[in-house]
Protein backbone atom coordinates (compact mmCIF):
# COMPACT_ATOMS: atom_id res chain seq x y z
CA UNK A 1 0.00 0.00 0.00
CA UNK A 2 1.33 3.90 -1.14
CA UNK A 3 1.90 6.24 1.75
CA UNK A 4 -0.10 9.50 1.67
CA UNK A 5 2.16 12.44 1.20
CA UNK A 6 0.88 15.90 1.17
CA UNK A 7 0.67 18.20 -1.97
CA UNK A 8 2.84 21.12 -1.44
CA UNK A 9 1.45 23.15 -4.32
CA UNK A 10 -2.22 23.16 -3.22
CA UNK A 11 -1.34 23.83 0.51
CA UNK A 12 0.62 26.93 -0.51
CA UNK A 13 -2.51 28.02 -2.41
CA UNK A 14 -4.87 27.77 0.41
CA UNK A 15 -1.93 29.19 2.56
CA UNK A 16 -2.07 32.35 0.20
CA UNK A 17 -5.55 32.79 -0.10
CA UNK A 18 -6.18 32.76 3.58
CA UNK A 19 -3.47 35.50 3.47
CA UNK A 20 -4.58 37.39 1.23
CA UNK A 21 -8.29 36.90 2.50
CA UNK A 22 -6.99 38.21 5.99
CA UNK A 23 -4.86 41.28 4.77
CA UNK A 24 -8.11 42.14 2.82
CA UNK A 25 -10.40 42.19 5.64
CA UNK A 26 -7.37 44.48 7.41
CA UNK A 27 -7.97 46.71 4.82
CA UNK A 28 -11.46 47.03 4.72
CA UNK A 29 -11.49 47.39 8.75
CA UNK A 30 -8.90 50.24 8.20
CA UNK A 31 -10.24 52.05 5.63
CA UNK A 32 -13.78 51.74 6.40
CA UNK A 33 -14.16 55.06 8.30
CA UNK A 34 -13.34 57.99 5.92
CA UNK A 35 -10.48 59.69 6.45
CA UNK A 36 -11.86 62.51 7.54
CA UNK A 37 -13.52 61.12 10.45
CA UNK A 38 -10.21 60.21 11.92
CA UNK A 39 -8.59 63.37 11.89
CA UNK A 40 -10.41 66.35 13.84
CA UNK A 41 -12.26 68.74 11.64
CA UNK A 42 -10.38 71.48 10.36
CA UNK A 43 -11.89 75.20 11.20
CA UNK A 44 -12.97 77.25 8.19
CA UNK A 45 -10.81 79.60 6.84
CA UNK A 46 -12.10 83.49 6.60
CA UNK A 47 -13.05 84.72 3.28
CA UNK A 48 -9.98 86.68 2.09
CA UNK A 49 -10.32 89.84 1.74
CA UNK A 50 -10.75 91.19 -1.63
CA UNK A 51 -7.55 92.62 -3.32
CA UNK A 52 -7.94 96.63 -4.52
CA UNK A 53 -9.26 96.54 -8.17
CA UNK A 54 -6.44 97.84 -9.72
CA UNK A 55 -7.20 101.03 -12.08
CA UNK A 56 -6.81 100.31 -15.88
CA UNK A 57 -3.69 102.05 -17.33
CA UNK A 58 -4.29 104.64 -20.01
CA UNK A 59 -3.27 103.46 -23.10
CA UNK A 60 -0.18 104.80 -24.15
CA UNK A 61 -1.64 106.57 -27.04
CA UNK A 62 -3.92 108.61 -24.71
CA UNK A 63 -0.91 109.57 -22.16
CA UNK A 64 1.12 110.82 -25.17
CA UNK A 65 -2.11 113.22 -26.37
CA UNK A 66 -2.40 114.20 -23.25
CA UNK A 67 1.53 114.84 -23.06
CA UNK A 68 1.53 116.64 -26.16
CA UNK A 69 -1.66 118.53 -25.23
CA UNK A 70 0.27 119.61 -22.01
CA UNK A 71 3.27 120.72 -23.50
CA UNK A 72 1.62 122.88 -26.44
CA UNK A 73 -0.71 124.54 -23.65
CA UNK A 74 2.75 125.50 -21.93
CA UNK A 75 4.16 126.60 -25.02
CA UNK A 76 1.46 128.76 -25.69
CA UNK A 77 1.82 130.30 -22.25
CA UNK A 78 5.84 131.11 -22.97
CA UNK A 79 4.76 132.31 -26.24
CA UNK A 80 2.11 134.72 -24.19
CA UNK A 81 4.30 135.83 -21.58
CA UNK A 82 7.20 136.55 -24.24
CA UNK A 83 4.63 138.29 -26.45
CA UNK A 84 3.60 140.62 -23.37
CA UNK A 85 7.48 140.98 -21.67
CA UNK A 86 8.38 142.26 -25.40
CA UNK A 87 5.16 144.75 -25.37
CA UNK A 88 6.03 146.13 -22.27
CA UNK A 89 9.55 146.53 -23.32
CA UNK A 90 8.67 147.93 -26.48
CA UNK A 91 6.16 150.64 -24.90
CA UNK A 92 8.96 151.09 -22.20
CA UNK A 93 11.37 151.98 -25.12
CA UNK A 94 8.25 154.12 -26.85
CA UNK A 95 7.84 155.81 -23.45
CA UNK A 96 11.54 156.55 -22.96
CA UNK A 97 11.89 158.08 -26.29
CA UNK A 98 9.05 160.24 -26.01
CA UNK A 99 10.48 161.07 -22.53
CA UNK A 100 13.62 162.05 -24.38
CA UNK A 101 11.94 164.37 -26.69
CA UNK A 102 9.54 165.94 -24.50
CA UNK A 103 12.78 167.00 -22.09
CA UNK A 104 14.60 168.08 -25.04
CA UNK A 105 11.61 170.21 -26.35
CA UNK A 106 11.11 171.75 -22.51
CA UNK A 107 14.78 172.67 -22.64
CA UNK A 108 14.26 173.97 -26.10
CA UNK A 109 11.04 176.13 -24.96
CA UNK A 110 12.75 176.97 -21.53
CA UNK A 111 16.11 178.70 -23.83
CA UNK A 112 12.83 180.33 -26.15
CA UNK A 113 11.52 181.63 -23.33
CA UNK A 114 14.93 183.22 -22.03
CA UNK A 115 15.43 184.77 -25.23
CA UNK A 116 12.29 186.22 -25.36
CA UNK A 117 12.47 187.39 -22.23
CA UNK A 118 15.89 188.77 -22.91
CA UNK A 119 14.54 190.25 -25.95
CA UNK A 120 11.47 192.02 -23.90
CA UNK A 121 13.51 193.37 -21.58
CA UNK A 122 16.11 195.17 -24.26
CA UNK A 123 12.80 196.20 -26.02
CA UNK A 124 11.18 197.59 -22.61
CA UNK A 125 14.64 199.09 -21.74
CA UNK A 126 14.50 200.90 -25.29
CA UNK A 127 11.19 201.87 -24.78
CA UNK A 128 11.64 203.17 -21.21
CA UNK A 129 15.15 205.46 -22.76
CA UNK A 130 12.68 206.61 -25.54
CA UNK A 131 10.11 208.01 -22.81
CA UNK A 132 13.13 209.21 -20.10
CA UNK A 133 14.22 211.15 -23.77
CA UNK A 134 10.71 212.57 -24.62
CA UNK A 135 9.93 213.55 -20.74
CA UNK A 136 13.26 215.45 -20.96
CA UNK A 137 12.57 217.38 -24.17
CA UNK A 138 8.64 218.30 -22.85
CA UNK A 139 9.88 219.12 -19.75
CA UNK A 140 12.42 221.62 -21.55
CA UNK A 141 9.93 223.13 -23.51
CA UNK A 142 7.66 226.11 -22.29
CA UNK A 143 4.06 224.96 -20.62
CA UNK A 144 2.13 226.61 -23.39
CA UNK A 145 4.25 224.57 -26.36
CA UNK A 146 3.92 221.73 -24.63
CA UNK A 147 0.32 221.65 -23.72
CA UNK A 148 -0.72 222.39 -27.87
CA UNK A 149 1.47 219.13 -28.02
CA UNK A 150 -0.23 217.04 -25.66
CA UNK A 151 -4.08 217.91 -27.00
CA UNK A 152 -2.94 216.00 -29.65
CA UNK A 153 -1.41 213.11 -28.41
CA UNK A 154 -3.00 209.84 -27.95
CA UNK A 155 -3.72 208.67 -24.30
CA UNK A 156 -1.81 205.63 -25.17
CA UNK A 157 1.39 208.01 -25.29
CA UNK A 158 0.44 211.06 -23.22
CA UNK A 159 -0.30 209.21 -20.01
CA UNK A 160 3.30 207.38 -20.02
CA UNK A 161 4.86 210.34 -20.21
CA UNK A 162 3.09 212.44 -17.99
CA UNK A 163 3.45 209.92 -15.43
CA UNK A 164 7.77 210.50 -15.61
CA UNK A 165 7.33 213.87 -15.91
CA UNK A 166 7.87 215.63 -12.59
CA UNK A 167 4.77 217.26 -10.81
CA UNK A 168 6.58 220.67 -10.74
CA UNK A 169 6.69 220.79 -14.55
CA UNK A 170 3.85 218.69 -15.59
CA UNK A 171 1.11 221.02 -13.49
CA UNK A 172 1.86 224.48 -16.03
CA UNK A 173 1.44 221.96 -18.89
CA UNK A 174 -2.04 220.76 -17.65
CA UNK A 175 -2.76 223.93 -16.98
CA UNK A 176 -2.21 225.46 -20.46
CA UNK A 177 -4.08 222.66 -21.79
CA UNK A 178 -7.52 222.54 -23.35
CA UNK A 179 -9.64 221.84 -20.01
CA UNK A 180 -11.17 218.78 -21.29
CA UNK A 181 -8.36 217.47 -22.21
CA UNK A 182 -6.47 218.16 -19.56
CA UNK A 183 -9.70 216.53 -17.27
CA UNK A 184 -9.00 213.27 -19.48
CA UNK A 185 -5.69 213.13 -18.79
CA UNK A 186 -5.52 213.99 -14.98
CA UNK A 187 -8.13 211.09 -14.70
CA UNK A 188 -6.27 208.42 -16.57
CA UNK A 189 -2.89 209.66 -14.71
CA UNK A 190 -4.87 208.99 -11.88
CA UNK A 191 -5.85 205.65 -12.50
CA UNK A 192 -3.05 204.45 -14.31
CA UNK A 193 -0.74 205.78 -10.63
CA UNK A 194 -3.62 203.06 -8.74
CA UNK A 195 -2.76 200.55 -11.39
CA UNK A 196 0.90 200.29 -10.71
CA UNK A 197 1.28 201.28 -6.97
CA UNK A 198 2.86 198.47 -4.98
CA UNK A 199 -0.41 196.33 -3.10
CA UNK A 200 -0.32 196.92 0.85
Amino acid sequence: MRRWRPRLLPLAILAMAGLLLTRGLMLHDGFGTPAAAQAPAAAPEAPAAPAPAAQPEAPPDEIQAAERALLESLRERRLAIEAREAETAQREMLLAAAERRLAARIEQLGTLQQRLESETAAQDERAEQRLRQLVRLYEAMRPRDASVIFNDLDMEVLLPVLARMREARAAPILAAMQPDRARQATTELARLRARLAPSP
